[in-house]
């Protein structure tokens, strides 16, 4: 027989657990920022229950994609950061990002941040300088998701036992359609902060280019694979339609690693519509390991091959894995090495821009 005290112990411990559960608040509420949003509110314990934008309209559309009621509500991060939420995270413009990192580490917030790091070298050293003065209670991770989901880590297991030999070349592929939604007429370059971060995304300078915004996932996974960033890179790359911004939509760049490896990265938005090519592969003597965001592959041979499909969207792994780490009191602070993976294709860029060798120390230095 269930008691009356029975029923309101168990509403007590109900309470407690509700009360005590992880709460986030959104900077940026643009379509990035709502979706990994509501990927956290649908499939962790924590709770969104702030959002800060500049655009009214954002935050009315976030809410209803994310699923809150009555959030509370800001246009000023500074406001948001001084809440009494336990975590924010940010997904912002990317030429937004080194200041907002820099006020989150501050503010003593849990922090899962949007990549990539910055759209250039200041903002990038930024980021590391913080991240390093951060106080290492604090949860610092980079929305990465690769790193994170499943099929990868088992992919990177299997690298790291040996069993294709060691890896003699990487090579990435981000090969995407991106229809006419950055094509058009030139446009005059934004000067106000309204005008900037409505169109950060057409501006090498303010988002960073395609390889730095975009492609910057698969370098990532290079950079994981093959064990830190490269030394120097070369590159091609360019805009074979009409652009409003100055954005390229193809490039091509080789980067050097330690022991002589090469990676190579391949990118694209000049897909036919509807098409989507996004993997990375290693070769090595013995095999060669296959990732993507939907499955994992271990070819051995002809007819002898193991393929794994992803069991669920590895932003939801990469979210949940925020959340486990605040509640386990685990934290991990992977700022500098996000910072890293932006700096690398950064490094890509200016091989492209100066069309020629760019080492790693030349970028640093300038």
């Amino acid at each position: 027989m269930i008691t009356r005290r029975a029923l309101l112990a168990g509403a007590t411990a109900a309470t407690t657990i509700a009360n005590s559960a992880i709460t986030v608040g959104v900077l940026g509420t643009g379509n990035r920022g709502a979706y990994v949003a509501a990927m956290l509110a649908k499939n962790t314990p924590a709770r969104v229950v702030a959002l800060c934008d500049i655009v009214p309209q954002a935050l009315d559309a976030a809410k209803k994609q994310i699923g809150v009621e009555n959030p509370r509500l800001y246009s000023d991060f500074r406001q948001l950061l001084a809440s009494d939420i336990d975590a924010i995270l940010i997904a912002t413009p990317v030429f937004l990002h080194a200041e907002h990192f820099e006020a989150a580490v501050k503010s003593g917030k849990h922090i899962y941040i949007e990549k990539p790091a910055s759209m250039d070298v200041a903002g990038c050293k930024r980021i590391m300088r913080a991240a390093d003065a951060a106080d290492r209670k604090i949860n610092i991770t980079f929305g990465f998701q690769r790193r994170y989901g499943q099929v990868y880590q088992k992919a990177k297991q299997l690298a790291d036992s040996g069993a294709i030999g060691k890896i003699h070349l990487g090579f990435a592929r981000f090969i995407k359609s991106e229809g006419l939604s950055r094509s058009g007429p030139r446009i005059p370059e934004p000067r106000t902060a309204a005008e900037k971060s409505a169109q950060w995304g057409q501006w090498k300078s303010l988002s960073g280019d395609l390889i730095v915004e975009n492609n910057v996932h698969s370098i990532d996974v290079l950079n994981w694979f093959l064990g830190g960033h490269p030394q120097s890179a070369i590159g091609s790359g360019g805009a074979t339609l009409p652009k409003r911004g100055d954005t390229r939509d193809h490039n091509f760049v080789a980067f050097e690693y330690p022991n002589g490896v090469q990676g190579q990265l391949s990118g694209t938005t000049l897909a036919s519509p509807g098409y989507r090519d996004v993997v990375e592969q290693f070769f090595g003597p013995k095999g060669t390991i296959e990732t993507s965001e939907n499955h994992w592959r271990h070819f051995r041979g002809p007819k002898d091959e193991t393929v794994e499909r992803s069991p669920r969207n590895i932003t939801i792994d990469s979210v949940a894995a925020f959340v486990q780490r605040i509640q386990s009191g685990t934290p991990e602070n992977v700022g500098v090495r996000g910072a890293e993976s932006t700096l690398t294709a950064i490094l890509g860029r200016m091989a492209m821009d100066l069309r020629r060798e760019v080492t790693w120390d030349e970028m640093m230095k300038g």
